[in-house]
């Protein structure tokens, strides 16, 4: 049985994943930037209209790279973090293993390949084009600093669980 500041703390880290999760959606459909091209040509772009033109135009590694850390892994991390943080029971070691490695190795995969996108369509555009941020942007940023959060602090809950060897 876990101690009730266990409890508390297990239910204020399901709060924050569903926050996370609103955010996190919300996110990948706002648009994030304009690009106005010659000051006539206007597109707007949030990560699943930008993942739809990449498949559009033939770009099927970057839709791939990008679709996969943008979205795939998010949502991944979400339901594994939901599915360890559903019960008070104490983890079974794959699944620690499996969030250690998500949580060391995922943390920065969201971050990065929205940067080296949006580089991507900033050099692309060179001097034609003008570009515009949008809420978008801020709300998928938090969305992944918070699941970055939540991670971080459900692999500290539950390995403060595990039982500690005897010396």
């Amino acid at each position: 049985m876990l101690s009730s500041h266990h409890q508390h703390r297990y239910v204020q880290l399901r709060w924050l994943l569903v926050i996370s999760s609103i955010l996190l959606i919300a996110g990948l459909f706002l648009p994030m930037l304009t690009i106005t091209q010659f000051i006539v040509i206007r597109n707007d772009f949030s990560v699943i209209s930008g993942i739809t033109e990449l498949w559009k135009a033939g770009q099927y590694i970057l839709f791939i790279v990008i679709a996969c850390f943008s979205v795939v892994v998010p949502l991944t991390k979400i339901a594994l973090l939901f599915k360890l943080l559903q019960n008070d029971n104490r983890p079974h070691p794959i699944k620690m293993k499996l969030l250690r490695l998500i949580h060391d190795y995922g943390r920065w995969a969201m971050l990065d390949v929205m940067v080296v996108a949006m580089l991507i369509v900033t050099v692309k555009m060179g001097a034609i084009a003008s570009i515009q941020i949008h809420p978008g942007l801020y709300v998928f940023g938090v969305a992944v600093l918070l699941i970055m959060l939540t991670t971080q602090s459900t692999v500290k809950l539950l390995e403060n669980q595990q039982p500690h060897p005897s010396r």
